[in-house]
């Protein structure tokens, strides 16, 4: 009734690639980013954005980020840039760089890589000198009272 057929070498590879191809995807899509859009494109969702940690999900005091200034935050494992451009006005970024995954740092009056001279935007996260092609990552946030919230 049953056949002793020999495993070829065809059926073994064939079986493998298939095991690698599905293990590939799988590793992929462990990947993709959280988030989708740059300043430019809107409000982006993020793990900082929807994370909540204090009261209301609140990221600072408006009081600790002066006017014209940025702070570098750590908010629901992720570390953002929270700037208040003009007073009243509050706006947060990822501070990974979209060129190649770099720490962005606040820089005298804008955001700036130092891994290669990307520079961006204070009150947009768009790119003011490159190499990189897109903008900073937009987080939520907004002025809810005296404190910075995520929104």
């Amino acid at each position: 009734m049953s056949e002793n057929t020999p495993v070829t070498r065809r059926v073994v590879l064939t079986a493998g690639s298939v095991g690698m191809l599905g293990a590939s995807a799988l590793a992929l899509s462990a990947c993709a980013p959280t988030t989708s859009t740059g300043a430019a494109g809107g409000t982006a969702s993020t793990p900082a954005a929807s994370a909540g940690s204090g009261s209301a999900g609140e990221i600072a005091k408006l009081a600790d980020v002066p006017v014209g200034q940025a702070k570098s935050i750590s908010f629901g494992g992720q570390d953002i840039l929270v700037a208040q451009p003009s007073a009243g006005k509050v706006v947060a970024f990822s501070s990974v760089c979209p060129h190649q995954g770099c720490a962005v740092a606040f820089a005298s009056s804008d955001f700036a890589c130092p891994c290669h001279g990307s520079t961006f935007d204070l009150a947009t996260g768009n790119v003011t000198h490159g190499p990189a092609q897109k903008g900073l990552s937009v987080v939520a946030v907004k002025v809810a009272g005296d404190a910075i919230v995520a929104g």
